[in-house]
């Protein structure tokens, strides 16, 4: 195996939540929100996380009807509007199953709404139901993504381009509008483990975003290694190759707190969401405790415990962005609000000051 990559200094650590909009019963109450009180709810999220000085905001794609978001670019105009300076990314955009060309006039549209705030997150989809829908044919699944990808970047680099590809009918001198107020969208790729996909992203010179919902981080590291040895070997600079970490997550003011009120919930998601609706995996309390534990990924604790489990992941990835996604599996609103809050006050801060203190030392 390859030497691990030396990490370069990073710029301060920015920190972000995410969502899908899943619709699932509150596990308490036996309700079900509707999906016009999700979308309230998902906006209001977003105003609390820029208000509170959060960094990112972004919204998943889903095409069935235990999620509301399907139009994830609408949904951001919608929040760009009550936001001011958070950035503001779809988490992922299913790139394999729409044209690259509305993808790039939706989000340049979205950042002249923004002011500049606009990215992609870009990926293959664990969720396959677009597939069908749009008629796309599954064996497709790789080399769909592949050629989409490459002209994405081509038409966030070139007001007018000519393409032609497998899947789509060709660009003739075609006129890419509107241009958006950044000089180019950034892109990011989702990926949920495989290598040659993180590659991929190396290569392509996008950033990284890996997706780690449970487990033990440390087999994903090689992920971030491959990603940067790809893309400096591709011709780009280090310092350009951002990393991404996000996971499923929860604060309260005690670790006992977090792991007792967010674990129904959890559990009532992971039993009811699910790609194939033909399986639900069913999580037990002792797994979730163990999912939650310093060495493993969930990001659910106290303010302190997520502090530690955040500065040792960056110690595995050297990453520049932690990602988490609270609202999940009917999660009241309330609770939610509370762990942003945390997020952004207790956590944050002293996170970027302690990786800008060891930022600082490397580079005496």
């Amino acid at each position: 195996m390859s030497n691990p990559i030396q990490q370069e200094a990073v710029p301060e650590f920015e920190f972000g939540i995410y969502t899908l909009g899943d619709i699932v019963a509150d596990c308490k109450t036996g309700k079900t929100i509707t999906p016009r009180q999700r979308l309230d709810e998902v906006i209001a999220a977003a105003k609390l996380a820029d208000e509170a000085g959060l960094d990112v905001f972004g919204v998943g794609e889903h095409h069935r009807l235990d999620f509301v978001i399907s139009s994830v670019p609408v949904v951001l105009a919608a929040v760009s509007q009550v936001t001011r300076r958070i950035k503001l990314t779809s988490a992922t955009t299913v790139l394999s199953t729409i044209d690259p060309v509305r993808v790039f006039e939706d989000f340049a549209t979205l950042d002249l709404l923004s002011n500049g705030r606009a990215e992609i997150i870009a990926g293959r989809g664990a969720f396959l139901e677009s597939f069908p829908l749009f008629g796309y044919d599954l064996e497709d699944y790789h080399r769909l993504f592949a050629e989409n990808i490459q002209l994405l970047q081509e038409l966030n680099q070139h007001e007018i381009i000519n393409w032609e590809g497998s899947f789509r009918s060709p660009l003739r001198n075609a006129e890419i509008a509107p241009r958006p107020v950044q000089h180019k969208l950034p892109l990011w790729v989702g990926v949920g483990g495989s290598p040659e996909s993180a590659k991929k992203a190396g290569a392509l010179g996008t950033g990284l975003a890996i997706a780690i919902l449970n487990g033990n981080p440390a087999p994903f590291k090689e992920l971030a290694d491959s990603y940067r040895r790809s893309g400096m070997e591709a011709g780009h600079s280090l310092e350009s190759l951002k990393v991404a970490i996000t996971s499923h997550g929860y604060i309260a003011e005690t670790t006992q707190q977090a792991l007792d009120e967010f674990y129904p919930y959890y559990y009532s998601y992971r039993n009811s969401i699910s790609p194939s609706r033909d399986q639900r995996y069913t999580v037990s309390r002792s797994e979730f405790d163990q999912f939650a534990a310093f060495d493993n990924t969930l990001a659910v604790g106290s303010p302190q415990q997520i502090i530690e489990k955040i500065l040792y992941q960056h110690e595995l990835f050297g990453h520049n962005r932690f990602m988490t996604q609270l609202d999940i599996g009917g999660l009241p609103y309330a609770k939610v609000a509370s762990a942003i809050e945390l997020l952004a006050t207790k956590v944050a801060p002293v996170v970027r000051r302690e990786i800008a203190k060891k930022t600082s030392a490397v580079s005496l």
